[in-house]
């Protein structure tokens, strides 16, 4: 019977632990926008059979990340400037709620935790380091939308942070961008630090809306 059960709980996880593999990859960059996805490598790669491949990825397709094109194959979503567009307004809004909801419940040790990543971003702009930028940068928002009280809200934020991580990560390299940035991030953190709520909304959402416009404008140059 604890067999039966261990094989069972194997069989129930082992999808999602290669949908969360298979992720990592596309996120981390190994695979690029367009790029075909082979079932049969992936199942070599992991040293298992097919099934649990096909199970993940028709889960990846329902995040966002990829794209099933029947009598073709699955491909990792190459998102126009449009669908990208379209993703920031929505991730505009529910970033400013979430920043609204945290500045009504902040402890002190959030807001501690908060200004802990400013600073680290100020220190890695200082010495040029966008690598250690963009994952303090992620850190940052994650912490905020997982703090702020809302779990449905957090799943949706999250989920449309990774459809565009692999737009938007390239154009948030440029150092005048990334100092605008983490001056926003400062605003926003002392906004819940405050405990404004009114003022933490304005500031969420306009630091997504301006991180659009620079999306945008970097699309055009």
């Amino acid at each position: 019977m604890l067999a039966q059960a261990i094989e069972l709980l194997r069989d129930r996880s082992l999808p999602m632990l290669i949908e969360q593999e298979i992720e990592r990859v596309i996120l981390g960059g190994e695979y690029a926008p367009g790029d075909k996805i082979n079932e049969q490598a992936l199942a070599l790669r992991f040293g298992i059979s097919r099934g649990p491949i096909r199970e993940a990825l028709r889960s990846l397709d329902r995040t966002g990340l990829i794209d099933t094109i029947p009598n073709r194959g699955v491909f990792v979503r190459r998102l126009t400037a449009a669908q990208a567009a379209d993703i920031y307004d929505v991730r505009a809004a529910l970033f400013a709620l979430a920043g609204q909801c945290l500045a009504i419940r902040a402890s002190e040790a959030d807001v501690e935790r908060l200004r802990s990543h400013v600073a680290a971003m100020d220190e890695a702009v200082a010495r040029d380091d966008f690598e250690t930028y963009i994952t303090e940068n992620f850190a940052l928002h994650e912490a905020i939308v997982t703090r702020a009280g809302n779990a449905t809200l957090a799943a949706h934020y999250l989920a449309l942070v990774k459809q565009l991580r692999l737009y938007r990560t390239r154009n948030l390299m440029l150092a005048d961008s990334v100092h605008a940035s983490n001056e926003e991030h400062r605003e926003m953190v002392e906004a819940i630090a405050a405990r404004d709520p009114a003022r933490a909304y304005a500031a969420h959402f306009n630091h997504v809306a301006t991180a659009k416009t620079r999306l945008m404008a970097n699309h055009l140059t």
